[in-house]
């Protein structure tokens, strides 16, 4: 049972990236998703969260309009796109899973954790 972020990188202020979180060992859908990030010398920051099958989205407040989490069941991944990205954007981004959950938004909700993938916003 394993979590895996990718999909960072370095990318110029106003632009997009992509992450990606895959599964291995279990079914995603079957599990609430969060994303989360954190800066050099910051606490870990929610990010957003899509609930299991098919559930809502939330998203922090300043990442709204800007951030989409969706699913691939196919592909047993879920997708974080981030367009129109800030400096302050700059973290490693975190996925977690917790089965059956929805609407999750503190760090203590989710039980499986992928390794972090970092993104830096910088012209």
């Amino acid at each position: 049972v394993q979590l895996q972020a990718s999909g960072g990188g370095l990318v110029q202020p106003g632009g997009s990236l992509r992450l990606s979180c895959a599964a291995s060992g279990f079914t995603l859908d079957d599990y609430a998703i969060g994303w989360f990030r954190q800066a050099p010398g910051k606490e870990r920051e929610f990010v957003g969260n899509l609930g299991w099958s098919g559930g809502s989205t939330v998203y922090a407040d300043d990442v709204k309009g800007r951030f989409t989490i969706s699913r691939d069941n196919a592909k047993n991944t879920v997708s974080l796109q981030m367009n129109s990205l800030k400096p302050e954007d700059t973290a490693v981004y975190y996925c977690a899973a917790r089965m059956y959950g929805s609407r999750l938004t503190k760090s203590s909700s989710y039980n499986l954790w992928g390794q972090g993938t970092q993104v830096t916003v910088s012209s």
